[in-house]
């Protein structure tokens, strides 16, 4: 199965064109009003609209939406994948109504926050957000890579949290995950994407070992 690497919460042009130039396997809007990389789907289509070059596969992030919120969304904008922060039950049920594949985001701190049903198209893994957070990621926490290590997933998944070009190889090596998702990681402000932290985040993670299971491309 083929790693990948996400580059996520993309608001500008500059960093949107830095993910393409560099072939990142995906690339992700946030629909979600309380980020600071938040983008309404009208912003995200004109920017998608600005590259001429061949897109990576693009990616929704929805927190808690209801099917009017991404039916309106997909309208807008045509999208590859819907990760959602949501039950793995509703995982399913925007899957079935929409036929695209849903990740569903999955925070832990310790082994038994591994999700372990199989009925999913794939995983995003990251840390729990810190006390007070208004947002359940993006926090630039990171957790305990070596917690995947011996875990049988269940369907493909990615790693989140925290990553940034220095520290991405350490934890493919140390996680076992093939993709990686990075948002706060490749800013130098948030929702301002550094296209040299791209380069060196990409460059870096692809030139890591390779782990186990990644979500499959579609």
């Amino acid at each position: 199965m083929k790693r990948g690497v996400k580059i996520c919460g993309l608001t500008e042009v500059q960093g949107l064109r830095a993910a393409c130039d560099e072939r990142a396997e995906w690339i992700g809007f946030v629909f979600f009003a309380r980020s600071p990389r938040f983008v309404t789907p009208v912003q995200a289509a004109r920017l998608v609209s600005s590259i001429s070059t061949p897109l990576p596969e693009t990616v929704g992030l929805f927190v808690k939406a209801t099917d009017e919120e991404i039916a309106a969304t997909l309208t807008e904008i045509p999208l590859s994948v819907l990760q959602i922060y949501d039950t793995p039950e509703r995982a399913r049920s925007i899957r079935e109504r929409f036929s695209l594949p849903v990740w569903l985001s999955r925070a832990v701190s310790g082994t038994g926050d591994l999700p372990t049903e199989a009925d999913i198209d794939g995983y995003v893994i990251e840390p729990r957000p810190p006390a007070g957070a208004t947002r359940p990621g993006g926090n630039g926490v990171t957790l305990d890579w070596r917690l995947m290590r011996s875990w049988q997933a269940p369907a493909p998944w990615m790693l989140a949290g925290g990553l940034t070009p220095e520290s991405v190889a350490d934890a493919i090596v140390a996680s076992g995950a093939q993709a990686v998702d990075v948002s706060s990681g490749v800013e130098t402000a948030p929702g301002q994407k550094s296209p040299e932290l791209i380069r060196n985040f990409i460059k870096n993670a692809r030139s890591a070992s390779v782990g186990t299971c990644a979500p499959e491309r579609n």
